[in-house]
């Protein structure tokens, strides 16, 4: 989605990827197959490129830093990634910064973990390597404690949340910064991914900029170049608390290409590359559903109801190009537009039990 944005603007993209089937083999200019978090593949790759940016944070830092020290233009900064690498510097950074977050403690190991029984309920993080719901426990009760990382992480506050909310927000070198309105979360109930996204959300206008200006200041505090996807808990009293950053494009901005101005894509090249950031506003309300390969099946990628679901005004289904099916695996979005945002929550359900991905 990155270089289809690119292509406007006659930018050439080069990818390293440690899949060598990677969806965007055949779009990109030219295609490394290499392992992110290897220095050597990283240092490589980043040598040939006047600006380095990144899709994932996994990767390796230490070759981004070697790499901005002789020169290069590396956005996120890599030091921005390392901290944001950790979920325990991460949440030090909120705490030492002003920044709202749930309260939280860090753990070093599972004993450390259930010696905090007195903090529950709470959430478990694995410090480092969580991604997409992996690495995140829920602790109710004192026999959850069993499930708890044996390894660096935190212990943070279960919160009695109303909503949960995203902002994507961007700053390029100038020091130019745009919050794109703010887009309400709902997630799977057991696997801890989006399920379905709408924006606007369902709060106050005075809400809404509350949330953008929050977001603005976690950038600005960062002194970030790049993309910045913040997501926060809208407490039942009405306060807002930062949970966790993500330094790229991220799942919370997908129904940006449609639903808004100018697409978070657009915006991150645009943040990177040194030019104008673009606006920001949508063009009319939107719900994103996240299309995730059945349960039960693994295999070669059979879409079922497309041609159903596209025949109806306002649906854009985007497929990811991934051809293996696994259980709960992201395989692509669909984006709905609609003139009335209380229909979209209809829509989506009915879309989302139109398609199903199987094999």
């Amino acid at each position: 989605m990155l270089i289809q944005s690119a292509i406007n603007y006659n930018l050439e993209v080069h990818i390293l990827d440690p899949d060598p089937n990677a969806p965007c083999k055949y779009l990109s200019n030219k295609f490394v197959n290499g392992d992110l978090k290897d220095y050597d593949a990283v240092y490589a790759f980043g040598k040939d490129c006047d600006v380095i940016s990144i899709e994932i944070e996994h990767v390796n830092t230490e070759a981004l830093f070697q790499l901005e020290k002789e020169g290069k233009k590396v956005f996120p900064q890599p030091h921005i990634i390392a901290l944001i690498q950790d979920k325990r510097t991460q949440k030090q950074f909120y705490l030492d910064q002003g920044i709202p977050t749930a309260p939280f403690i860090l753990t070093d190991n599972k004993e450390e973990v259930k010696q905090n029984a007195d903090f529950l309920p709470a959430v478990n993080k694995l410090g480092k390597e969580g991604y997409d719901g992996r690495g995140v426990q829920m602790m109710r009760t004192v026999e959850d404690l069993e499930k708890a990382f044996d390894a660096p992480g935190l212990l943070e506050k279960l919160i009695d949340f109303d909503k949960e909310l995203a902002v994507i927000v961007s700053r390029n070198e100038a020091g130019e910064v745009k919050s794109f309105p703010s887009v309400e979360c709902a997630f799977h109930p057991e696997h801890n991914l989006v399920e379905f996204l709408f924006s606007p959300a369902d709060i106050s206008a005075e809400v809404d900029a509350k949330a953008r200006e929050l977001a603005e200041e976690v950038i600005q505090k960062l002194d970030m170049v790049g993309l910045l996807a913040v997501e926060l808990f809208l407490t039942k009293s009405g306060e807002l608390l930062v949970n966790e950053i993500a330094p790229r494009p991220h799942n919370s901005g997908h129904h940006t290409i449609e639903a808004n101005f100018t697409s978070q894509f657009e915006q991150h090249l645009r943040s990177v590359m040194g030019m104008p950031l673009g606006e920001t506003g949508l063009r009319g309300p939107a719900a994103m559903i996240n299309l995730l390969g059945e349960d039960g099946f693994t295999g070669d990628a059979i879409v079922e109801g497309l041609d159903e679901a596209i025949m109806e005004k306002g649906v854009y289904l985007h497929l990811y190009g991934k051809k293996i099916t696994k259980p709960f695996r992201k395989m692509g979005h669909v984006t709905l537009l609609a003139d009335d945002a209380s229909l979209l929550k209809e829509k989506a359900e009915r879309i989302k039990e139109l398609i199903k991905i199987k094999a």
